[in-house]
């Protein structure tokens, strides 16, 4: 009888393999955890430089739903960072670069610059972002200092959606906007996602408007959200979980 015997060294590559491809797993885990937060900030950016484009083309619709959308990912991104205990210096950095290019940057070319007047209300708003995102820390947590200028973002892009791109409307509003983020009044911050689930429940109602309605009651659901923001702070996004 011919006794067939399988090498040692067979064993050994073998359970080199099946360990390596568990190891890459885990690893490819870690990564895609440490990095969700990191992907949406990224891809708000991306809304805000396609935002740039459109406006720069004339197309002045696609410009202010690119910014909603950025909107909703700027929502989720530092909700989802804590979620999965990714908070990290990177991902501070790409999330204030996001929101200065859409929020700062795309947001004022809705506008629709003219004129002299119209350009400096231009660079006001922009460095309204600019102050309000890199000075106005309260030093308390979870709370701002100025309206946070995604909401400034979004209440102007609905305004251009529901007024057809009323300059005059436009002027007004970017004017109110910029008084907010500059004022010292304390804003709670907004972790929606990781909150009560009737905020959940509205944060859904977002995404579900932007894929499924037609732009006049998206865009009130939006102005609503966005201003009961700034009229109710304390009372309607309250910090407590």
């Amino acid at each position: 009888m011919i006794l067939l015997t399988i090498p040692y060294g067979f064993f050994q590559c073998t359970k080199k393999l099946f360990l390596g491809k568990k190891a890459n797993k885990v690893q490819l885990k870690e990564f895609v955890r440490k990095n969700a937060a990191n992907s949406l900030s990224v891809a708000n950016m991306v809304m805000g430089m396609t935002s740039i484009l459109c406006s720069l083309n004339g197309h002045q619709y696609a410009a202010c739903w690119l910014v909603l959308i950025g909107y909703l990912l700027d929502l989720a991104d530092g909700a989802v960072a804590r979620r999965l205990d990714a908070c990290s210096a990177l991902g501070a950095k790409l999330d204030d670069f996001a929101d200065f290019t859409t929020f700062g940057i795309a947001t004022s070319l809705l506008l629709k610059t003219r004129g002299l007047m119209d350009n400096i209300l231009c660079l006001c708003y922009v460095m309204a972002v600019f102050i309000r995102l890199c000075f106005f820390s309260s030093g308390i947590p979870f709370m701002y200092r100025g309206l946070p200028c995604i909401y400034s973002s979004a209440i102007l892009a609905c305004v251009s959606l529901l007024s057809g791109g009323n300059t005059l409307v436009l002027r007004v509003t970017a004017l109110a906007m910029i008084l907010f983020m500059v004022n010292q009044g304390f804003y709670p911050h907004d972790r929606v996602l990781e909150s009560q689930a009737w905020k959940k429940v509205v944060y859904a109602g977002g995404v579900a408007m932007v894929f499924c309605s037609s732009f006049p009651p998206a865009c009130v659901y939006y102005l609503l959200w966005s201003v009961s923001y700034i009229l109710f702070p304390t009372a309607l996004w309250s910090c407590k979980v």
